[in-house]
């Protein structure tokens, strides 16, 4: 149903292109984008197209919730002609989004699906029969699987699943209201109380899986990151695509042009989308990406599975809104982070103040709409370790479920209270990060947890990164399954923090490119 509605489109994008020399002769331009960080994998055809067409495309990449942000506030216009996101239906839904937007063409689909491991999905029976979200999510919490998945506000792979198992549970037909996300609040809890991995994006969750397949039985992710994980060889066991009976949600890939892209920019949008169009091209895209072609001539390659039915998407912001405060401040498990804040007599004058600015947006005090989701949750144990020559005395908080003000306005006062002096530990600190995890888990183990290093130095007291190796290695597994995310910062040791974040599967943020609340913000997707 999904490609045959693309039919009357697709010809229409055809046919206004159908000028074009397909050897390239007529010069094609060049269209700045603001994409979905999953479409890196499209280096290859876009490179095909500067050869083929003349086009020149260039990307920047970014989350779900920001990219919408960028385009409501007019942000994106500035530097960019047309924007890429894996799907549009949560833009639509702001006001003024409608005048933002001109033509608009899908490119491929990929719908949101669960894959396991193919014993784990052998013995839950979903080889051979296709399970409801209902039967997942009984399974879930049950703890017969588990699984990681993309957070729903940085990633959309993470938000169509929210909306797609949310949409199944309420079985009205319709689209999602806020009683509906009421009614199934506690069979979404059973859910997602079998999530053990999140992240900011679908490509580092699958490189997450990849690396230790053995942490998690499985991650709801698109059809075509599964499935390209499949293809890698690096799996040990294949994962099982489990296409719940009752549908999905599809992301379709809208290569949209901005009504205030100039009138050249609008020739070039055309031929780019109808080189993208070409069956050749579908077929290079569907056998580079794994991702389903949109054009009805191309039939979808034998690995595919069935073409699931399309789950109703919220008609309302304020239900897409309400599910995704749900989701954090009441249905997943609630989070753990420890802060390890460089206060050496380096960060004194901006950078402490870019620190504090940076702490004190998650408060609550960032009103954007990416803001307002990534601000500290309620449920959530946040420690704030600050350190110089040693660690300092960590100050731990857990916001309320009700009423987080009060907790929210003593974080935003701690940070106001930093004071920058003396050296860099910055080993012997993250060793006091993992001791303070350790006791925290030892009383309440069931967290989502992560640590989160910021420095803008090298280490110049206590332990070095060889100390550090040699200590990390002697740690129990639970604790070296905690990943640390070190945000590049000033006079980084770059290598010592990319070895860092590859010793515990975690990664690293640069704060010298954007702004140190910018990164804070990216990391809440990894939390």
């Amino acid at each position: 149903m999904r490609r045959r509605g693309t039919a009357v489109l697709a010809a229409a994008v055809l046919a206004l292109a159908a000028g074009c020399d397909a050897t390239g002769a007529e010069s094609g331009g060049t269209l700045r984008i603001l994409a979905s960080s999953e479409l890196a994998d499209l280096r290859p055809v876009l490179a095909a197209a500067r050869k083929d067409i003349g086009v020149t495309v260039k990307l920047d990449y970014t989350g779900t919730i920001d990219g919408v942000q960028q385009v409501v506030d007019g942000t994106a216009e500035r530097a960019h002609d047309a924007i890429w996101f894996s799907s549009n239906r949560y833009l639509a839904l702001q006001p003024g989004a409608r005048a933002a937007l001109g033509p608009s063409v899908k490119t491929m689909a990929s719908p949101v699906v669960l894959g396991l491991r193919a014993s784990v999905a052998h013995g839950l029976g979903w080889d051979r029969t296709r399970p409801t979200w209902a039967a997942i999510a009984a399974a879930a919490g049950a703890k017969r699987f588990t699984y990681g998945m993309t957070n729903p506000v940085s990633s959309n792979s993470g938000f169509s699943a929210l909306v797609g198992v949310t949409a199944a549970l309420a079985d009205t037909g319709a689209a999602l209201d806020t009683a509906a996300v009421d009614r199934v609040a506690p069979k979404l809890r059973g859910f997602f109380a079998a999530q053990r991995l999140t992240s900011g994006s679908s490509g580092w969750l699958s490189d997450t899986y990849a690396a230790d397949p053995g942490r998690v039985d499985g991650l709801v992710n698109y059809e075509s990151v599964l499935l390209t994980l499949n293809a890698s060889g690096k799996l040990p066991e294949p994962l099982t695509l489990v296409y719940p009976s009752d549908g999905v949600v599809t992301a379709d890939y809208p290569l949209t042009l901005l009504s205030s892209a100039p009138r050249n920019a609008s020739d070039t949008f055309r031929r780019l989308t109808a080189y993208l169009l070409r069956p050749a091209v579908q077929r290079k895209i569907m056998d580079a990406t794994h991702r389903r072609p949109v054009v009805p001539g191309v039939r979808p390659s034998a690995g595919f599975g069935p073409e699931p039915p399309e789950l109703p998407f919220p008609a309302r912001r304020q239900a897409a809104d309400a599910l995704i405060d749900a989701y954090f401040n009441r249905l997943r498990r609630p989070s753990r982070t420890v802060y390890v804040l460089d206060v050496s007599g380096s960060m004194e004058g901006s950078r402490l103040a870019s620190l504090k600015s940076a702490l004190t947006a998650l408060t609550g005090a960032d009103t954007s709409l990416s803001g307002r989701f990534q601000r500290f949750h309620d449920r959530e144990e946040v420690t704030l370790l600050p350190f110089s020559d040693k660690p300092g005395p960590p100050a731990t908080y857990v916001v309320p479920e009700r009423n987080p003000g009060a907790e929210l306005a003593r974080i935003r006062n701690y940070a106001g209270g930093l004071r920058a002096r003396g050296g860099t530990a910055i080993y012997d600190s993250l060793e006091r990060a993992f001791a303070v995890v350790g006791e925290q888990a030892a009383r309440e183990p069931d967290r989502l947890t992560s640590i989160v290093l910021m420095s803008d130095g090298e280490s110049n007291a206590g332990a070095d990164a060889g100390d550090f190796r040699a200590w990390y290695g002697t740690r129990p597994a639970a604790l070296r399954g905690v990943p640390v995310f070190p945000i590049l910062f000033g006079e980084s040791a770059t290598g010592e923090m990319n070895d860092l974040a590859t010793l515990t599967r975690g990664r690293t943020f640069d704060a010298r490119t954007q702004s140190l609340s910018s990164v804070f913000r990216e990391i809440r997707g990894y939390q």
